[in-house]
């Protein structure tokens, strides 16, 4: 691996390190993707996915409607607060546009949304056999140009000099051996499977979290670049958090975990109470504060419960539910209070107000009197059997990450570097600053991808 010179390095091969990979080589470049992962589990989180989201002005063959870039915009920035760098949003926004002819120009192929409860048909386009199919497509493009990729293989050391990168080392069966190119790519992603440091983040409540996604996301060569004067980016406490069944995998159990049950019935913490407003906004904007909420809660355990009116009206679950046929039967198989779930139950029954219930809108069917109380969806828990799912908080990604320019240059103290640049979830902390709306991670990803590939190969050493 020393010996081969290389023009661009790229270290993670996710989405957009392949991305990044595929514009380099597109460009001419000599390429290198340096994959921690064994080939079998190579793609990190982008393997666990099914969609991106697009702008699009007129309906097309996987996408209904339209979606403009302002409304693209105004949900990036109702979900995050408006902590967002307007500049690198709208670049998102407005590249996300060319992103279904990307992935098709490299054997990806797409479908229309499912129906049920993800409300994305209009906005987000969903790949032919999910994330995985989508990876093996780009690893394919990029073996036909040439492009080399090392499995196995983590970069331990950068040897970086002024903010300019030199050379890396990379352990590879026991040993270390030095890889030197014209320019570096930085796609490894988050810190999120690092457990020792989201302990320093979040203490003890950190053993009871789910990392849905790869367990080769270490942070690694992140905590090295912020060392070296990288600027940071990005709240370390902020992340791509949902609740997923308690009982899913510690690390890799995926998008299959996830569960969608929350706006059809109620969430309860360990005594039984409730303690947010799950009818607050349709799935795919609002689905991603639940992870933080629970991770408040104590124990960092909740329960969605449902009843039989709720049953068949979201995605199906890969581990089964708790079935009853009482409330108190239920709070038994579950582990709370049977008085207290009976009385947190009869209570919002009685809170119920009549309204028009319709899951694909923000409906009128809603709770008065409560705190907090439901906005939409709300319906009487009474018709058995009684369902109960048991919910963690399963972390997709970290939002602390590296400062870049619109060029996807990492910013080392206070200047972009010459030839460091960086894609995906480790920058996407520039638009992310808080909250989450669906399939924007790997918009990140493909557009920063494309763009730090091309300006990586279009470095010139000298």
């Amino acid at each position: 691996m020393a010996s081969q010179p290389f023009d661009v390095a790229v270290v993670g091969g996710g989405n957009a390190g392949l991305c990044a990979a595929l514009s380099a080589a597109e460009a001419g470049a000599r390429v290198l993707v340096v994959e921690c992962a064994p080939k079998a589990f190579r793609g990190g989180n982008s393997r666990h996915t099914r969609n991106l989201r697009c702008m699009h002005t007129a309906p097309t063959d996987v996408l209904i409607e339209s979606y403009s870039e302002d409304e693209y915009f105004g949900d990036l920035v109702r979900v995050t607060g408006g902590r967002t760098n307007e500049q690198l949003a709208r670049m998102v926004v407005q590249a996300s546009a060319d992103c279904p002819a990307w992935v098709r120009r490299f054997g990806g192929r797409l479908q229309p949304s499912l129906r049920g409860t993800l409300h994305l048909g209009r906005t987000n386009a969903f790949f032919l056999g999910g994330g995985k199919a989508l990876m093996n497509s780009y690893y394919a493009a990029a073996e036909r140009r040439g492009v080399c990729v090392r499995y196995d293989s983590e970069v331990v050391g950068l040897d970086l000099v002024d903010g300019r990168f030199r050379g890396a080392t990379v352990r590879h069966a026991g040993s270390d051996q030095t890889i030197r190119a014209r320019s570096l790519v930085l796609a490894s992603g988050g810190f999120e499977s690092n457990l020792d440091w989201l302990k320093e983040i979040w203490g003890d409540a950190a053993d009871n979290f789910i990392i849905r996604g790869t367990p080769y996301n270490t942070g690694t060569v992140l905590k090295e670049m912020l060392a070296s004067g990288a600027e940071p980016v990005g709240d370390p406490t902020e992340c791509h958090a949902i609740a997923v069944d308690a009982r899913a995998p510690k690390f890799d159990g995926g998008i299959v975990t996830r569960l969608d049950c929350i706006p059809f019935g109620i969430v309860v913490n360990a005594y039984g109470d409730r303690f947010y407003d799950e009818g607050e906004e349709v799935w795919p904007k609002r689905y991603a504060i639940w992870g933080r909420l629970i991770a408040r809660q104590p124990d960092q355990i909740a329960y969605c419960i449902v009843d039989a009116k709720a049953i068949g009206r979201f995605m199906p679950s890969v581990f089964p539910p708790y079935v009853a046929g009482s409330m108190r039967e239920l709070a038994s198989l579950v582990g709370v209070s049977g008085d207290r779930l009976d009385a947190t139950v009869a209570a919002f029954n009685r809170a119920v107000r009549p309204g028009v219930f319709d899951p694909g809108v923000l409906d009128t069917c809603r709770t008065e009197g409560l705190t907090p109380n439901k906005s939409h969806w709300a319906q009487t828990i009474n018709e058995p059997p009684f369902w109960g799912y048991p919910l963690r908080p399963g972390i997709t990604f970290t939002y602390l990450g590296l400062k870049v320019d619109a060029r996807a240059r990492v910013v080392m103290a206070g200047r972009p570097s010459p030839n460091i640049f960086a894609a995906g979830e480790i920058m996407a902390g520039n638009i992310l600053g808080q909250g989450y709306v669906g399939g924007v991670g790997m918009t990140i990803g493909t557009v920063f991808g494309r763009i730090a590939g091309r300006e990586a190969a279009s470095h010139d050493a000298g």
